[in-house]
């Protein structure tokens, strides 16, 4: 038998190469003479050439340059933008494959970035939906929309303005959207109708290299309670403009919360500036039914905790995972109605608020203020009177005199931000020596990082997966911990 060719050069071609399973960022693995290779463009079980397009000493990069057989867990597509948007990279296998290399992520995070000896984990919660699951998305204008290679061939040349998503990893890049199948409706008519009334009227999309134009972002927030929130991001005060497109929105849609923003900085955050309530509501309202009462749907509003979300405040973005997400942590935190609970990143009070009927008492720690002012705020929309609410860097405030003030936690409930909690945070745990801390993470990396910092005086007992974002490689992982005693 011939020994397999080396690879040398950028360029060459690896023939008959079997796809074998996925791996981090969307990709997917094969080997070859003894290398591993990150694949762009196929599935497991895919047989291709590749073209190799990054060499290094212990792996090759490459790319699907031809297939010679197509895997048995494939999919087709059914977005027309599949291939340019980086959204939903995986809708090209089918959903139940793609729940399996999810729990796999979870398990190989535990372990090899965790070191941890761990129980069995349970099978992962797929998502009701797999299509229209989320209740937010944000949308950039662009002056310059990217044209496809299909597109460039038939003679289009650049200029055109669009609205839509960036090219994954080109933050000047932005490609038009037509259907988008992320988010329930009004959402495509919505986008739709700003992009054809600012061609029409001739309002200038903003050029993101050049940081010119007027129209910067759209931002479309729906909820289970039916309703919308729209926040229009621009780049000066032109009232003229504003009112043009605000009113039109306004005279065609049934929006619950008409916002805008005036942005002159060289980025798209507004965290930091005013946004404007133009017409409705400075809010929108979610709702989930309360704990013990999902067996009686429909709920009645008797039987539902509300959540007023406004245009700064972070929700979950698939609000029936949410749930779903929210009912392990309870039943894993086993609570008997005695335990002071303390909820750490707690955001808008929403597992605060949730479990507040099983606890004595729940403090939510949380280190955007106006967030705090929301969960104080849900919390009186729901006749919640057992929760308390504190704003500031939580490495910060969870020390021993915040402690000896509220008193030690019985329960931890942790749902820190993707980088997972500061080691700070992580020892003040480990010193404070709650009975048992619930991990919510959506990212089993860094979780796995910080459940090897616990483990000096935990032990995991239980392992959740719940699958947030279907077509993507992103899964969110609840764990248990127990204090050795």
């Amino acid at each position: 038998m011939n020994e397999p060719a080396k690879i040398s050069k950028k360029g060459q071609i690896i023939p008959k190469l079997l796809i074998e399973s996925m791996a981090a960022e969307g990709k997917c693995v094969a080997r070859y003479n003894n290398l591993v290779v990150f694949v762009t463009g196929g599935a497991p079980g895919d047989v291709v050439d590749l073209e190799v397009t990054k060499i290094k000493s212990h792996f090759l990069e490459g790319k699907v340059a031809s297939f010679i057989s197509y895997s048995k867990n494939r999919s087709i597509p059914f977005c027309n933008h599949f291939g340019t948007c980086g959204g939903c990279t995986w809708q090209h296998i089918d959903y139940a494959t793609q729940l399996v290399y999810k729990q796999q992520q979870v398990a190989d995070a535990l372990e090899r970035i965790g070191g941890l000896t761990l129980p069995p984990i349970k099978t992962i919660i797929p998502s009701q939906k797999t299509q229209f699951y989320r209740n937010r998305l944000d949308f950039t204008f662009s002056a310059n929309r990217w044209l496809t290679r299909e597109e460039l061939n038939s003679g289009k040349t650049f200029g055109e303005p669009g609205l839509g998503f960036h090219i994954p990893k080109m933050f000047d890049k932005v490609f038009d959207v037509g259907q988008c199948y992320l988010q329930p409706e009004p959402s495509n008519p919505i986008r739709l109708h700003v992009k054809e009334l600012a061609v029409k009227k001739n309002i200038p999309f903003f050029d993101l290299r050049r940081q010119t134009g007027f129209l910067r972002t759209l931002t479309i927030r729906t909820s289970s309670e039916d309703e919308t929130m729209v926040i229009l991001q621009v780049a000066q005060k032109n009232l003229e403009w504003l009112h043009l497109i605000l009113d039109s929105l306004h005279a065609t849609f049934n929006i619950t919360s008409l916002n805008y923003v005036i942005n002159e900085k060289r980025n798209d955050t507004f965290f930091d500036l005013d946004v404007v309530c133009y017409e409705g509501n400075p809010y929108i309202t979610e709702s989930m039914p309360l704990p013990g009462r999902e067996e009686q749907l429909p709920v009645s509003v008797k039987e539902k905790i509300f959540f007023r979300i406004g245009p700064k405040s972070f929700y979950q973005t698939n609000s029936a995972q949410a749930h779903e997400l929210y009912k392990v942590a309870l039943a894993m935190a086993d609570l008997k109605g005695n335990e002071l609970v303390y909820d750490l990143y707690t955001g808008i009070g929403t597992i605060a608020n949730f479990i507040s009927s099983q606890a004595r008492q729940v403090v939510g720690l949380e280190y955007v203020a106006s967030s705090i002012e929301d969960a104080k705020a849900n919390a009186d929309l729901n006749g919640i009177k057992n929760t308390k609410f504190f704003a500031g860097d939580i490495k910060d405030l969870l020390d021993e005199n915040f402690l000896n003030q509220h008193g030690k936690p019985d329960v931890v409930i942790t749902d820190p931000p993707r980088a997972g909690m500061h080691e700070d945070v992580c020892r003040m745990l480990l010193k404070t020596g709650p009975e048992k801390i619930i991990y919510v993470s959506c990212n089993p990396a860094t979780q796995a990082r910080d459940l090897s910092l616990l483990s000096s005086a935990y032990t995991v007992t239980d392992i959740q997966p719940v699958d947030m974002f279907p077509h993507t490689m992103h899964v969110e992982n609840v764990v248990r911990l127990d204090k050795r005693f």
